[in-house]
């Protein structure tokens, strides 16, 4: 093992007896028995916020990064509100094109390399989903489309309309569509 001896001596040290330990280690014991108790009280919905909230009224003076900090290493987790909506669903087993841009997203001319996605915005009456196509070299927005329902058509109308705009030559623009999952992202050129 590649550790200095010091660093091994201190740890057995420590492990011996835990009064030699830093400072803050021993605060975040101290802390993590109050930290739990506050979300387990709390039907264990409570998030490091309010779980921080409660520690200042019951007179616990503590930072909130320190509360978040030790709920993340104690894996202790608020609710989260709203619904999760997933907008790409990969199929492992259709064929993918070549990714030609290999996460170089870099063009030296207009029209050389656009890029789309499209993502969701929650509003009053529920759910716009939002498709965008952007050229890489002006880094605008070149084509864009609005639609109430996660369809195919509006994306591609999004990059109808960049086509019609922008009129790029022949065989000379790389178009990358995709999200985070890699299996979801190709490209592909016009």
């Amino acid at each position: 093992m590649q550790v200095a001896p010091s660093g091994y001596w201190r740890y057995a040290a420590q492990q011996r007896n835990p009064e030699l330990r830093w400072a803050r280690a021993r605060r975040d014991d101290v802390l993590s028995v109050d930290i739990e108790r506050v979300w387990q009280a709390n039907l264990q919905v409570y998030g490091a916020d309010k779980v921080w909230r409660q520690l200042r009224r019951e007179g616990t003076n503590v930072a909130r990064c320190t509360v978040e900090r030790s709920m993340r290493q104690a894996g202790l987790r608020g609710v989260m509100r709203g619904k999760v909506i997933r907008t790409t669903v990969a199929d492992a087993k259709a064929p993918c094109p070549l990714d030609r841009v290999n996460r170089q997203f870099k063009a030296q001319r207009p029209n050389q390399l656009w890029v789309s996605d499209f993502t969701y915005v929650s509003t009053w009456q529920g759910f716009v989903y939002v498709a965008f196509v952007i050229d890489v070299f002006a880094r605008r927005i070149v084509g864009w489309r609005v639609s109430s329902s996660m369809r195919t058509d509006f994306v591609l109308d999004a990059l109808e309309q960049a086509l019609y705009a922008r009129q790029p030559e022949r065989n000379e623009l790389v178009h990358h569509s995709g999200s985070n999952n890699v299996h979801a992202s190709d490209s592909w050129a016009i």
